[in-house]
């Protein structure tokens, strides 16, 4: 594993990708730095991290959209595939690799607080609450694109279904003022989402009698549930987008909100996406 992860980190700083994503995080920081901290003399930092959260749209598809998918367009991944450690410890250990790239600029960010400090009543606390809520809610979206990069050896695919992913779940919040809170739309909904389980089961297993399986309880007990007691999905549809905005939990923290909860949600994002993404590996291993 740590040979895996030296390798991705040499491989991320000889090319340009890791220099390109901490500019990116660096320039946002310091354009919300100087509109809140500097011009508007604000002095919650946390209001920056929040301005700079938008820069995940484009950054974390740019920097995960190579991890597998590059090893699977140019067949080194079959290499991958008889070395002396497990699925596992590839996975853990290109992600660490990211993470690690992730964590120079966010060092540089986290000096912010401590320099506004001197000249201002800075909220030290709350200020590196939120730095700690942004660094996991990021490996959380890292997480989530290292497994759309197993998914397909086509680079530019997997960078636009990741920005198209965060983009959805950066508005969703905004989104579901509008949708309707009906408890029919709430169940065509829920049928949207149990399809895509059953699809991800039958591209992990490509069993399709596990899939199909799982597809009927799921729709069964949607049915009986919608048949029994309507009431219970009202404005179903609208609260499951809300709870599922990563950027919704993340303004918790901004509010001066230790949120354990919100915590909680990322680290299991975190480890759900890093599952998916070993399965998908050994998918195409036993393939």
């Amino acid at each position: 594993m740590i040979a895996i992860l030296t390798h991705e980190l040499k491989s991320y700083f000889r090319s340009l990708t890791a220099y390109v994503f901490g500019a990116f995080l660096l320039a946002f920081t310091g354009i919300g730095a100087m509109m809140y901290n500097i011009n508007s003399a604000v002095s919650n930092f946390e209001y920056v991290l929040s301005f700079c959260s938008f820069v995940f749209v484009v950054i974390v598809p740019l920097l995960t959209m190579r991890v597998i998918a590059e090893e699977r367009k140019q067949k080194t991944d079959q290499l991958l595939y008889f070395l002396p450690i497990t699925t596992t410890q590839v996975i853990i250990g290109k992600y660490l690799a990211l993470l690690i790239v992730y964590l120079i600029p966010l060092g540089v960010i986290s000096a912010y607080p401590l320099v506004f400090a001197k000249y201002g009543d800075v909220y030290l606390l709350t200020s590196y609450g939120s730095i700690l809520a942004f660094f996991i809610m990021g490996a959380a979206l890292i997480a989530m694109g290292v497994f759309l990069s197993t998914l397909s050896e086509n680079q530019g695919f997997v960078a636009g279904i990741g920005v198209t992913v965060i983009l959805l779940n950066y508005f969703s919040v905004t989104l579901s003022e509008y949708v309707s809170s009906t408890a029919f739309s709430s169940l065509i909904a829920l049928c949207v989402i149990a399809a895509a389980i059953a699809l991800v089961v039958y591209f992990l297993t490509k069993n399709d009698y596990l899939a199909y399986g799982i597809g009927f309880l799921e729709y069964a007990g949607l049915i009986i549930a919608y048949s029994k007691d309507k009431d219970m999905l009202e404005g179903l549809l609208p609260a499951i987008m809300t709870k599922l905005s990563f950027f919704k939990q993340f303004t918790a923290f901004v509010n001066g909100i230790f949120d354990l909860t919100s915590i909680v949600y990322f680290l299991s994002v975190i480890v759900l996406f890093l599952f998916l993404s070993v399965q998908s590996l050994e998918k195409r291993r036993y393939n």
